[in-house]
């Protein structure tokens, strides 16, 4: 029995990637959660012929039957960005409602996979992290941000640039998952030396900025749902292969805590020259979450100083969700 529980199942997210979870064979139980419409969503999804039963829960309530003893919980709820509206302009009205789930899976499925797409992830991860380890359940293996996002738009644009396929072109994506926090490596993609320095500028700046392109575009009326519940259903599926099917050799980019593989992460630390305790790096995801961080690898001196930059706006995302929870109220 493998139960997912998509949490914010009939937002603009959770709907089309509770779609793309419901094709997956491997699920056997796709549990659905929000605050308004899912057993809508539910029937519509359970009509097709696929082997997941499909069930909808609404309101905090039924929280606990949705969650408990589910495999993994995606976490896909809260507002979507606006015009002019950053992903840290977010925090104050995500974090609460990441907390609430976050609390809601420690107690319910302190095992689970915890998969969080709610922005701004370089804070939810780090709430959803101290609330684990306010229940005593803390396993830094199973919480993941997802930043699955970044490098499927990094596979698109820079493959506009060099040619071939989209969907076969690795771009390593690393650091974290807002503006300048967002580190592509181009140098390790073959293809790119032929760029000019004013095209790898503008196309790691659109890496970076890419989310406001569809605010912008979308005119006041959402943010990126599609291409995220794409993003977010091919980490969640990864997840379900590497745990589920035993399929090794699975690596993503992904916001982990740095424990999670402390020897792995000793070469990245040395890098990013700082004391981050989140970072997202090459994973390789096995039975437990994660198997392995595997190293960065060599970068040049542009992407050193992005590096440089990231660093400190990092950090400081960090300790504003992981002091939501340690200086809040009793859990």
């Amino acid at each position: 029995m493998v139960k997912v529980t998509v949490c914010g199942a009939a937002g603009g997210i959770g709907q089309p990637l509770s779609l793309l979870l419901k094709q997956s064979e491997l699920i056997t139980h796709l549990s659905l959660y929000d605050i308004v419409n899912t057993p809508g969503v539910a029937a519509d999804l359970s009509h097709i012929n696929t082997q997941s039963k499909v069930t909808g829960h609404v309101g905090a309530a039924q929280l606990e039957e949705a969650i408990k003893d589910s495999a993994i919980v995606v976490i896909p709820a809260g507002v979507p960005r606006k015009p002019g509206m950053t992903r840290d302009d977010l925090f104050k009205i995500n974090a609460g409602i990441v907390r609430d789930l976050a609390v809601a899976a420690a107690k319910f499925a302190p095992k689970a996979f915890m998969c969080i797409i709610s922005n701004p992830v370089n804070s939810t991860v780090p709430i959803v992290a101290e609330v684990f380890k306010q229940f005593n359940v803390y396993d830094p293996r199973r919480i993941f941000g997802v930043t699955t996002l970044d490098i499927v738009r990094a596979s698109t644009f820079v493959s506009e640039l060099i040619g071939g396929s989209p969907s076969t072109l690795r771009v390593p994506v690393v650091g974290g998952h807002s503006g300048v926090t967002i580190l592509p490596l181009l140098s390790q993609v073959k293809g790119t030396e032929k760029l000019s320095q004013e095209q790898i500028e503008k196309v790691t700046n659109r890496i970076q900025f890419g989310g406001d392109e569809v605010v912008k575009a979308k005119d006041g009326a959402g943010s990126a749902t599609l291409s995220m519940a794409f993003a977010g259903a091919r980490f969640a599926l990864n997840i379900v292969e590497a745990v589920v099917a035993g399929k090794t050799g699975i690596v993503e980019c992904t916001y982990v805590d740095l424990e999670a593989d402390a020897q792995g992460a000793s070469g990245v630390k040395s890098l990013i020259g700082g004391d981050l305790e989140f970072f997202s790096v090459p994973v390789e995801l096995g039975p437990e979450g994660v198997k392995k961080i595997l190293p960065i690898g060599e970068i040049n001196d542009f992407e050193q100083k992005l590096f440089s930059a990231a660093t400190s706006e990092l950090k400081g995302n960090i300790v504003k969700g992981s002091t939501f929870i340690t200086e809040g109220a009793k859990l």
